[in-house]
C-alpha cells in the first residue's frame, strides 16, 4: 500500500469516530478537551428533569436542618427555655405519692410512717 491510501483510511476512519462521538453528545472544544453535552432524546430529559427536582428536594430538606441548627441557638430560644425553666422551678415540688398501710383504713403519704402501737 502506497502512503496514498493509508492517508485516505485513516482521514475516513478519523472521520466516522468524530461523526460516532457527535452522535453520542461529545464534543472538543478548541484546546481538545473533549465534554460530554448528552442527547436531545425524551429519556436524557427526563433524567436531567428528575435530577433538578431532587436537587431541589434536598435543598429544601438542607434549609430544614440549617433552621433546626440554629433555632435553638438563638438568644431568643434561650431566652424562652430559661423562662419556660423559671416558670417550672416556681410551680414547686411536686405532690408526694400516697401508699397504703395495711393495717391501716386510711392512706399515709409516702415518707411517713405510722408510729407502732404498743402491744397490750
Amino acid at each position: 500500500m502506497n502512503f496514498t491510501t493509508v492517508a485516505i483510511v485513516a482521514i475516513v476512519i478519523w472521520g466516522i469516530v468524530q461523526l460516532a462521538k457527535a452522535r453520542a453528545g461529545i464534543i472538543s472544544d478548541e484546546d481538545g478537551n473533549e465534554t460530554y453535552v448528552g442527547g436531545n432524546d425524551d429519556a436524557t430529559r427526563a433524567d436531567i428533569a428528575e435530577t433538578r427536582k431532587e436537587i431541589e428536594q434536598l435543598r429544601e430538606r438542607l434549609h430544614v436542618l440549617e433552621r433546626i441548627a440554629t433555632d435553638n441557638n438563638t438568644m431568643d430560644a434561650r431566652e424562652r427555655a430559661r423562662v419556660a425553666a423559671e416558670i417550672e422551678a416556681l410551680r414547686g415540688p411536686t405532690e408526694p405519692a400516697i401508699t397504703h398501710d395495711t393495717n391501716l383504713s386510711t392512706p399515709i403519704p409516702s415518707g411517713e410512717t405510722r408510729a407502732k402501737e404498743p402491744s397490750k
